[in-house]
């Protein structure tokens, strides 16, 4: 930000309309200390090396740094910085529709935990995060796939669900294992023991 020096005209006729108040310049402060916290954190997350099994470089123009020059206001902004991002758990996975659940739990080479579960269902809220965290712990050699019976009622038909919740569990395309109601972790780590072999 260009401030005129002290005495000039330039320099009272901001402060007379408030521009360049004591208020305005710790905000202002403020905000440029934010923002170098920001680079840092930044840098230091963007110098980091990939390790396998991460996403491909992302760059993007939102991820510029602006940069005032010290003539005025102009902002010229960094060459686009080359991020890398983690797979975030991708252990868990809401059913779109039948061909979504063809490719993603039928034709899978991992082990798939089915879901059937309603909104309105109050077991299914207890047990649903309960089987999540359960599966998150297996590290990826189990996926959970959640089907809503009101949305998906032909696959609710097809897997002879009268019940909510019913858990499946699936491996190579096949029904293995089945429970039917709520849970304990015990249990419900037995059942994906038993799945993952």
């Amino acid at each position: 930000m260009y401030v005129p020096p002290r005495g000039s005209d330039d320099r009272r006729a901001l402060d007379r309309q408030g521009g360049l108040g004591c208020a305005s310049l710790r905000s202002h402060c403020r905000e440029m200390a934010q923002r170098l916290l920001l680079r840092r954190f930044l840098a230091s997350v963007i110098s980091r090396k990939p390790s396998q099994g991460q996403w491909p470089p992302l760059t993007s123009r939102a991820l510029q740094t602006p940069q005032c020059s010290p003539g005025g206001l102009t902002v010229t902004p960094n060459p686009a910085r080359t991020i890398y991002t983690t797979r975030i758990s991708l252990t868990t996975f809401n059913i779109q529709d039948g061909p979504d659940f063809q490719d993603r739990v039928v034709n899978s080479e991992t082990p798939v935990v089915v879901d059937f579960h309603a909104q309105w269902c109050g077991p299914c809220k207890i047990l649903g995060p309960r089987l999540e965290k359960m599966v998150a712990k297996q590290h990826g050699k189990v996926v959970m796939a959640k089907v809503d019976i009101d949305d998906h009622t032909d696959l609710a038909i097809e897997y002879e669900v009268s019940a909510v919740p019913t858990v499946l569990a699936m491996k190579n395309g096949d029904v293995v294992d089945k429970f039917v109601g709520i849970k304990d972790e015990d249990q419900l780590e037995a059942f994906l023991k038993k799945l993952i072999g």
